[in-house]
């Protein structure tokens, strides 16, 4: 029993570390491959935009001043840490919880990662539909997302209220 209770934790570790690679990886791409601000379709509604995000989810608070940038690390850090001991204490039937919560932590070190070497994130898929696009975001930010939506749909699927 524990060591199968390890191997999934193992499993969520890895998890997180391939988003981690997944999304620094693609950043280096964008930027060695764009010009910052420069736009490539991509496939149909998905262009690829090279821009950078000084705040937070959907560019909140994107207004650059420098102090939002340690203000968004400092949370980014509670939210990481706060993810790791849930994942830890959860028991090894809340797997999906602990899954999504692998996804948000790797998302979110992805982004803090940039934010604290560049001191802004790099975003760079664009969705759009006709004229309407989506706010520019990353391989870190979906996978926060997906984190999100699991543990929102697992609450709800459960019966329990807010």
């Amino acid at each position: 029993m524990i060591k199968s209770i390890k191997k999934i934790r193992l499993c969520q570790l890895l998890l997180s570390i391939l988003i981690i690679i997944l999304d620094v990886s693609s950043k280096y791409w964008i930027v060695n491959h764009l010009l910052l601000g420069q736009c490539q379709a991509l496939i149909p509604s998905i262009n690829l935009f090279y821009t950078k995000n000084y705040g937070a989810v959907f560019s909140f608070l994107n207004v650059y001043n420098g102090n939002q940038r340690w203000f968004f690390s400092v949370i980014s850090i509670i939210i990481i840490v706060g993810l790791l001991k849930q994942n830890y204490h959860n028991s090894n039937y809340k797997n999906l919880d602990n899954i999504a919560f692998s996804c948000i932590i790797g998302g979110a070190i992805g982004n803090l990662y940039d934010r604290l070497l560049k001191g802004f994130v790099i975003d760079f898929i664009d969705f759009y539909i006709g004229k309407w696009h989506y706010p520019t975001f990353n391989i870190a930010d979906t996978f926060i997302v997906i984190g999100v939506i699991m543990i929102s749909k697992n609450f709800l699927s459960n019966n329990n209220k807010f």
